[in-house]
């Protein structure tokens, strides 16, 4: 048995983090989702150490999407004795976008002002003492899905009616304060084993919402080039995405947020426990990140062997 399993469910998103395992001689297992079953009554996990590579955008794909199952099964393997990074626990705060802006309040952060509903006709009453435009978001998205800007209450109320506005597939939504971003950009930063590993300045426009700046998106058929620079967040930036991977137990993942137009406030809005790394990383980083995280699964593995 190999020490390393990565569960996945993309086919072709993780062969740049496969290369480089394969470069350093690490023994790994690849499991994809996509017709996998497991005994809860027995079953013993793939590896001491699983690398939960689930993305939340696999709903996208496929009407029978594993996500749920997916914190199922990682909770099964980490109750086995596994070490799981980016675990059942991780999972439920990546699925959930309610659940994590009321993480990042707790946290001290400052973040969009939101109200959560579970049925879409409670939008409107929801939309009370918001200023437009709004923007309307399925609790579970991925690649800017479920995500629509609203102009005016009428056109809100019009949307609903008409069964037009965004659904999750857990039922929830939230309608949110349009934040403008300042120079038009958002930022995201990456942390790994809790710490910051680095940061890249997306452009955004105002109706775009899919701003993945990874290979797996920007070399998506009909994908409009997004531009992205690494950049030095303020400390008090880059501390607070430490707090939060920290918060979460996420291994590896992003944290996003905008600087407010209307008033410089950093809000934060996303966090994102799948992290396929920046398109073309020597000439956006100088370096390739897949090193530094092959790094951190040597030292993870030799922990585990060791106890």
């Amino acid at each position: 048995m190999s020490q390393l399993a990565i569960l996945y469910e993309h086919p072709a998103w993780f062969e740049p983090l496969f290369a480089a395992l394969d470069r350093r001689g690490i023994g790994f297992d690849r499991i994809l989702l996509g017709g996998h079953s497991f005994d809860p009554a027995g079953d013993a996990p793939p590896a001491p150490v699983v690398l939960s590579r689930v993305a939340m955008s696999s709903f996208l794909r496929d009407p029978e999407h594993p996500i749920f199952y997916a914190e199922a099964l990682l909770d099964h393997w980490e109750a086995s004795g596994a070490r799981v990074l980016n675990g059942a626990a991780v999972l439920a705060i990546d699925s959930s976008k309610a659940r994590q802006l009321s993480l990042l309040s707790r946290l001290g952060l400052s973040i969009p002002r939101t109200r959560v509903v579970h049925r879409a006709r409670d939008l409107v009453e929801a939309a009370r003492g918001f200023g437009f435009p709004l923007l309307v978001k399925a609790n579970i998205g991925g690649s800017g899905a479920g995500i629509a800007r609203y102009s005016s209450l009428e056109e809100l109320r019009a949307a609903i009616a008409d069964r037009a506005v965004p659904t999750s597939i857990d039922g929830v939504l939230l309608l949110q304060d349009y934040a403008p971003a300042r120079g038009g950009t958002i930022l995201r930063m990456e942390t790994l084993g809790g710490e910051f590993l680095y940061a890249i300045e997306v452009e955004s426009g105002g109706d775009t919402f899919d701003l993945c700046p990874a290979d797996a998106c920007v070399a998506t058929p009909g994908r409009a080039a997004i531009g992205m620079k690494a950049v030095d967040p303020a400390p008090e930036l880059v501390r607070a995405a430490e707090a939060v991977a920290r918060a979460t137990g996420m291994e590896l993942g992003g944290v996003e947020l905008l600087i407010d137009d209307r008033d410089g406030t950093a809000r934060f809005y996303d966090i994102n426990a799948l992290s396929n790394f920046v398109a073309d990383p020597l000439n956006v980083l100088g370096w390739d990140p897949h090193e530094r995280l092959v790094d951190r699964l040597r030292h993870i593995i030799e922990e585990e062997v060791g106890r």
